[in-house]
């Protein structure tokens, strides 16, 4: 028996982290061993996740299974999206253009700034008081 293709791809977002395997299906998509709507929980974030599949045409042609770790859930959502849109591409490089234009293949690279020392934060001081 032979094995439907699976696609890997790895995508990051903030401090997440997303592991994606992208197979021929329905249109199935499960997060850490749960369905999405499960584990997202905000329509906005699903819309994210669902992107690159509206961008290329092939909504419901592929199963899609992610193991993701770190960061917040909205980082999550985004590493996701970056790691489908790479595994699309791995899938058909056709898809490469269309998905690079809208910027779903780049690594967003926004993290967290440090916090520095003498600061509150990263940049917010000390409430100064002259007397």
């Amino acid at each position: 028996m032979e094995e439907a293709a699976k696609y890997y791809a790895t995508g990051r977002r903030k401090d997440a982290v997303a592991r994606v395997w992208l197979m021929p299906g329905e249109g199935k998509i499960t997060i850490n061993d749960r369905p999405m709507s499960e584990y997202v929980c905000r329509s906005a974030l699903e819309r994210i996740v669902q992107q690159p599949f509206e961008v290329v045409e092939v909504v419901g042609k592929y199963d899609v299974r992610a193991l993701v770790k770190g960061g917040g859930i909205s980082g999550q959502a985004g590493a996701l999206r970056h790691g489908i849109s790479k595994a699309l591409t791995v899938a058909n490089p056709e898809y490469r253009t269309p998905l690079r234009r809208l910027g779903f293949l780049t690594r967003d690279p926004r993290v967290k700034e440090r916090k520095k020392y003498g600061r509150k934060r990263a940049r917010r001081g000390f409430q100064f008081s002259k007397r």
